[in-house]
């Protein structure tokens, strides 16, 4: 028994890990800690695998362990990043290299917001989750995901070259499932 849970274990890792670091670099704006937070929470859910494979969504167990340790990482120690407002000059400035600033500002700005209303910025509207289930992911009621997202979102509004940024890239269908 204990060979097929590792088995079930290994799949959903294989299946999952690009799609939980990239949520995970949402959370963290950093590749490094990115990869870092997932092998954490997947190292927890590990550990508890036949409880997690038995729940009706195991990637809505780990994505919510994901975002716990994440908060435990600001618990336990104050993370000290710094973060600059222009990257280093270039030689050039073709589209890629203007698509990455816009991502860059994104990110920054990302990292800008506390850590609760940036879980509820990614996971409502960059992982398209409802407002239930990033309640349910966050272990809050909606109307605490409501007032976060509003805060979050206004917040982004003010950061410079963000709303310019983002005029350029396609509207975001916002809408409840």
């Amino acid at each position: 028994m204990q060979a097929e849970l590792e088995d079930q274990f290994q799949e959903f890792v294989r299946a999952r890990w690009s799609h939980l670091v990239r949520t995970a670099y949402l959370l963290t704006g950093d590749p490094h800690h990115a990869e870092d937070l997932t092998q954490t929470a997947l190292a927890k859910a590990y550990r508890s695998w036949r409880r997690v494979s038995r729940t009706d969504h195991p990637e809505a167990y780990v994505r919510r362990m994901l975002v716990s340790c994440n908060s435990d990482r600001f618990r336990k120690r104050r993370v000290t990043e710094s973060l600059t407002a222009a990257p280093p000059e270039r030689a050039g400035h073709d589209d890629a290299v203007s698509r990455a600033d816009e991502r860059g500002t994104l990110l920054a700005a990302l990292a800008g917001l506390p850590p609760r209303q940036r879980a509820v910025v990614v996971l409502r509207y960059w992982e398209d989750l409802s407002e239930g289930e990033v309640a349910e992911v966050l272990g809050c009621s909606p109307g605490t995901v409501k007032s976060q997202a509003s805060k979050g979102l206004a917040k982004l509004r003010t950061v410079p070259g963000l709303a310019q940024a983002m005029s350029h890239a396609a509207p975001v269908q916002g809408g409840s499932r």
